[in-house]
């Protein structure tokens, strides 16, 4: 099997959108490989699982699924026909029966963390000066400036409800721990990853690598398509 054989899709994490991924799709396009960004709607874990399954069935043949953030509890619920690895970039991976919060507040939270609270509509928008203290605090001026322009809100929907049984549990998976996350503390990061036995790649980046440090994601998210490529 080619690498042309095989798709990537991407997700998106909260308070983000497609755009996040973009240099990690211009790398892997320049290496023929066949890519796509799932729209997530932010509004319930059922829908962005929903709107990620409607993404699947617009691609063909095997599977490599990433998720940053909030959507490695996404992808870990996708329909699994096809999936063949799981990639998970600075990601929550919640357990069968936990919630996403339950992993996100598993420690103390980092000092430059923002103070998240639900508006009037039950939806939570990052403070703007939350891009550069925490989410994104490697990026430039510039491409900051974007994130907090097109940031979605996550609905307390995704957050507070319990997952099913996660794919990871028979699905090959590989971990980014970014040592420099704001977000989702480093020391979480490692203990989801480690009881995933995922392939963990520890990196100096921030919460938004895809953005911040692109040629990490990309040589990880190879890594899983050459193992499904050779297996």
């Amino acid at each position: 099997m080619a690498i042309q054989d095989v798709s990537v899709v991407l997700a998106h994490g909260a308070w983000a959108d497609g755009s996040s991924w973009a240099h990690v799709i211009t790398a892997l396009k320049a290496q023929s490989v066949k890519v796509l960004a799932a729209p997530l709607p932010l509004t319930s874990l059922a829908d962005d699982v929903a709107a990620l399954n409607r993404s699947l069935d617009r691609t063909q043949g095997p599977i490599v699924l990433a998720g940053h953030a909030y959507a490695g509890a996404v992808i870990a619920l996708a329909r699994p026909e096809r999936v063949k690895a799981l990639v998970y970039v600075t990601a929550l991976a919640p357990d069968q029966g936990e919630k996403v919060a339950d992993v996100f507040y598993r420690i103390e939270p980092h000092p430059e963390a923002p103070k998240l609270a639900p508006d009037s509509n039950g939806l939570i928008w990052l403070p703007d000066n939350a891009f550069a203290a925490a989410f994104a605090q490697n990026a430039s001026a510039e491409e900051r400036a974007v994130l907090a322009a097109v940031q979605r809100p996550i609905s307390l929907s995704c957050i507070t409800v319990p997952v099913g049984r996660p794919l990871w549990k028979y699905i090959p998976s590989w971990f980014l721990v970014a040592e420099q996350d704001r977000m989702i503390a480093p020391e979480t990061q490692r203990y989801m990853a480690q009881r995933m036995k995922a392939k963990i790649t520890a990196h100096a980046v921030d919460h938004t690598p895809s953005v911040t440090a692109p040629g990490v994601v990309v040589d990880i998210i190879r890594d899983a398509i050459q193992w499904v490529t050779t297996n």
